[in-house]
């Protein structure tokens, strides 16, 4: 697997959020379209189906404030010897018909956003769900890096700036 933004990659899918492990939520996007999984979800639609996907409660923070936190994070980890799960956030997909919400956990390492990958993040959703970005082109990028570790934040910046880039 490999992080970038929002988004858990896979070499055949996309996961917004972490990839779920076990019954957990997740929301999992593919060539077929989107699918919400967890004990209350278990739902999925094709692309053709899904109208939009907007996500909410995203713990964003300028870089100093984000250090902060995660500093704290540590000290509360190193003292207690008890971690916590990233944080959740909400990802809602919305068709003609109806919105289902899923939370999901963030897949970043300290569980916090800067703004500018936050608002990639969103632009490359929207592109998605529109099919200016295929899906194949996250896919390609994760099996083109087998092994390698995650991207830093600023190559996953410019690695999205590559994906939401309207030539047009």
């Amino acid at each position: 697997m490999a992080m970038a933004g929002l988004f858990w990659i896979t070499e055949d899918s996309v996961y917004i959020g972490a990839e779920p492990v076990g019954t957990a939520a997740g929301v999992r996007l593919s060539k077929d379209g989107v699918e919400a999984s967890g004990t209350e979800h278990g739902r999925s639609w094709s692309w053709d189906e899904v109208r939009r996907i907007e996500v909410a409660d995203v713990p964003v923070r300028p870089a100093s404030r984000r250090l902060v936190s995660q500093a704290l994070d540590a000290v509360v980890v190193a003292l207690t010897g008890e971690g916590e799960l990233p944080p959740a956030f909400t990802v809602r997909i919305g068709t003609a018909e109806e919105t289902v919400e899923v939370s999901v956990l963030t897949p970043i390492a300290g569980g916090i956003y800067g703004p500018v990958e936050y608002e990639l993040s969103r632009t490359l959703l929207n592109r998605l769900v529109d099919g200016r970005t295929p899906l194949d082109d996250l896919l390609l990028w994760r099996r083109d890096r087998v092994g390698e570790a995650n991207p830093g934040r600023e190559e996953r910046e410019a690695l999205m700036l590559t994906w939401v880039d309207d030539p047009s």
